[in-house]
């Protein structure tokens, strides 16, 4: 590893720190002993390092679920156009729908990408039109059905 620190805004990393993460990327739950070992440092450092990295917000470590395993089989991705004053307020409300797990605002053919998961198709068209369409400034949207999910990463 060379020693060179790559600067994020103002959080400074090195190649220490890139190993925590990428352990921690790919196991959640690795003990900070195992990465000490492999670095060949005291887990009391990588301990002090995994704190010092969340308090600056750089990692969060959480539990992923599988929507699909857990009864959810409508996973759509719903491209949404807005009226362009309303922009900024047609997110803040879409993305507090249940339903809804992922929201950006982008720019080209759509204001807003948001990742739904629902029950069903019923649940998926109940959604549609008695929530994502009665929202103040949504002009049109486009629901693109997730048919399978060949790769997915988490960074």
């Amino acid at each position: 590893m060379d020693n060179v620190n790559s600067n994020l805004g103002n959080i400074e990393i090195d190649d220490v720190d890139k190993y925590i993460i990428e352990a921690m990327r790919q196991d959640g739950r690795i003990a900070f002993a195992q990465i000490a070992e492999q670095l060949n440092v005291s887990p009391g450092m990588i301990r002090v390092r995994y704190n010092r990295m969340v308090k600056q917000g750089l990692i969060k470590v959480v539990a992923i679920t599988n929507p699909l395993n857990m009864g959810y089989s409508a996973m759509t991705m719903i491209g949404i156009r807005t009226d362009g004053e309303r922009l900024l307020e047609v997110a803040r409300l879409v993305a507090a729908f249940d339903e809804v797990i992922y929201l950006i605002v982008v720019s080209g053919r759509f204001d807003i990408i948001a990742e739904v998961v629902c029950r069903d198709h019923n649940d998926l068209l109940k959604f549609l039109t008695e929530k994502l369409y009665k929202v103040n400034g949504v002009r049109e949207s486009e629901t693109f059905v997730h048919l399978k999910i060949e790769k997915e990463i988490y960074y």
